[in-house]
């Protein structure tokens, strides 16, 4: 070794950058989110779930497995007919009609902008009672010269 740097330390120094990037735009898409947004509608299938883990719990009470439950009501959504499958379906596309309604509601008022009621800050509530303290005393060292 003469002088020369090991392959190691080259290879961390390469992973440590490339890495990098990679975090930082992972971080501003879960920024964006936004929990206000409506919630997409149930399909037919998890229609019939709701029902069938209610009836299945009664007939299976110590049965704790989750997994048990969605085989059991997966093998038995196979087993349907179109015509069993009907009111599920049903369901899920009067759902379906709410939810595009409510998205129309929020895509309008995304549009619209927020009122001056509704404007969100940045920053906490703390930090502006912070900087309403700090401004009460410099104005009074102000009016005081």
């Amino acid at each position: 070794m003469k002088g020369g740097k090991s392959k190691t330390e080259t290879r961390s120094s390469k992973l440590s950058v490339a890495k990098k990037p990679a975090k930082a735009a992972g971080r501003s898409k879960a920024a964006a989110k936004d929990p206000n947004k409506p919630k997409r509608p149930a399909s037919a299938f998890f229609v019939f779930m709701e029902d069938f883990r209610q009836t299945y719990k009664k007939d299976h009470p110590n049965n704790k497995s989750v997994a048990a439950v969605g085989k059991a009501g997966g093998e038995k959504w196979k087993s349907l007919s179109d015509s069993e499958k009907a009111p599920f379906v049903a369901k899920a596309d009067k759902r379906k009609v709410e939810y595009e309604k409510t998205m129309k509601a929020y895509n309008k008022k995304l549009e619209e902008g927020p009122k001056e009621d509704e404007e969100e800050s940045d920053k906490s509530v703390s930090e502006v009672n912070d900087e309403e303290d700090a401004d009460d005393g410099s104005d009074e060292e102000e009016d005081d010269d």
